[in-house]
């Protein structure tokens, strides 16, 4: 895995300017397979899971990654299902700390 999962997010300040392809590219190259960026504003991946329980310990296990890391993602789960959303609200587009979290949560 990359380097990614060993940094912290760190908190984004309005007025920055979301990534944009070109800066986003390298970073996305480093995440797990599955990762992409979507409409270049979030990161999504979809996650897939045997039954129910295993799907919401795989929720809470990246609930308490994002609470530790002050940055959180939008989480849908259903039935051995879960999509990832994750993108920096306060630019309303992708920084760093999103394609951290997202390497965080592939070692979940």
């Amino acid at each position: 895995m990359s380097q990614l999962s060993k940094k912290s997010c760190v908190p984004c300040q309005e007025g920055v300017a979301p990534l944009g392809p070109e800066e986003y590219a390298p970073l996305l190259a480093k995440l797990g397979k599955g990762w992409q960026v979507v409409n270049h504003h979030h990161l999504e991946k979809e996650f897939h899971f045997d039954n129910f329980v295993d799907a919401l310990a795989f929720v809470n296990q990246v609930g308490a990654i994002a609470e530790q890391e002050g940055h959180h993602p939008n989480l849908f789960l259903t039935w051995g299902h879960v999509k990832i959303q994750i993108w920096t609200h306060k630019i309303d587009g992708l920084s760093e700390s999103d394609f951290i979290l997202a390497a965080k949560s592939d070692l979940s």
